[in-house]
């Protein structure tokens, strides 16, 4: 039995208490949160949870064995540091932390001390990432040309982060998880409509080796909620609508043909090739309880989860990178994967 602290009982930390009580492997014993009102809300629901406004009756309780971190992004770092040095397993919200300097200090951290780092890339952990994983690496695609989402809705404005480290997270742990390549560079343009506010639109464009670009829409501002991704190879395509009650992934036999041969040389170059649809069955089980287990079994056995503190050091390398970019009108920005032994 894991024993666990939850830190954070805000937006996220509810769906992160619930998810550890109804796991076997878990046992929630204490919540942390500086609002009396969140901490009555947590009594009121569970009794039997102890509870404290002081991080540190957390970190010295030698009955917990991790801790979650449900709060603020700019808090992420100190939080998970003290809780790793504290020799407690960490499961983190996403993004794991401000810049990709913390981000690694805290993978070396956890290695150091043999300890687990968990980052809540909770798109990764559902049925639809996973089936769109498990399509990918078998092949069916073919060789993958594109990757093409957006991610937009009106609201929830952060006031610490702008849209792509809030928003375009998502999707770069989707990216990261399917097709297991690192981008070269990154450019990333947007804008801010909210006097002294951080950019509320933006888009952002990965270039990789291969014939392959990704590019990714976020926005805060949009008067419908749509969370679509296309990912296109030169044999299938596939659709993902995170919106539809069914058929979230649809498969499409479509694509090009293109004539190199002598007696074609003054027909068309290229001709399309249209085929069958088709809608694979989907794991239905909520994501938070999937990773949970994750986190678990990372813990008990050792097994790699999907997304560890490597994983989350990617993201914010890209992340921090694309900032850089925005703040220069979108000239792009090389990435340095071997500072970071990556």
């Amino acid at each position: 039995m894991i024993k666990i602290g939850v830190v954070g009982y805000g937006y996220w930390g509810p769906n992160l208490v619930r998810n550890f009580s109804e796991n076997d492997d878990f046992q929630v014993v204490m919540v942390a949160d500086l609002k009396p009102a969140n901490l009555l809300k947590v009594k009121k629901r569970y009794p039997s949870v102890q509870t404290t406004n002081n991080l540190d009756d957390v970190l010295n309780n030698p009955d917990i064995d991790a801790v979650a971190i449900a709060t603020p992004v700019f808090t992420h770092y100190e939080l998970a540091l003290k809780a790793l040095q504290a020799g407690k397993h960490v499961f983190v919200e996403k993004p794991l932390a401000s810049n990709s300097e913390q981000a690694h200090q805290l993978v070396e951290e956890a290695e150091k001390r043999k300890l687990i780092l968990f980052v809540d890339h909770t798109f990764v952990y559902t049925g639809a990432v996973r089936k769109i994983k498990e399509i990918v690496s078998s092949g069916q695609l073919g060789e993958i040309y594109y990757y093409d989402s957006v991610r937009i809705n009106l609201g929830l404005f952060q006031h610490d982060v702008n849209v792509l480290w809030d928003l375009a997270v998502h999707d770069l742990a989707i990216m990261d998880y399917v097709l297991e390549k690192k981008p070269l560079a990154v450019a990333a343009t947007g804008i801010s409509h909210v006097a002294q506010e951080p950019e509320n639109i933006a888009y952002l464009t990965c270039f990789f080796e291969e014939k392959l670009i990704a590019h990714i829409h976020v926005n805060w501002l949009a008067p419908v909620k749509i969370r679509k991704t296309l990912i296109g190879g030169d044999k299938q395509m596939i659709v993902y609508d995170d919106l539809e009650v069914s058929e979230k992934v649809k498969v499409y036999d479509k694509g090009i043909v293109l004539n190199n041969t002598q007696e074609d040389i003054y027909k068309l170059l290229v001709k399309y090739r249209t085929g069958d649809m088709y809608a694979p069955q989907l794991d239905t089980t909520e994501a938070l309880r999937y990773e949970a287990s994750c986190f678990a079994k990372a813990i008990l056995s050792g097994v790699r989860s999907n997304a560890d503190g490597k994983e989350g050091l990617r993201i914010v390398h890209i992340l921090e990178a694309a900032t850089l970019s925005l703040s220069q009108k979108g000239r792009p920005v090389d990435l340095d994967w071997k500072k970071f032994g990556l």
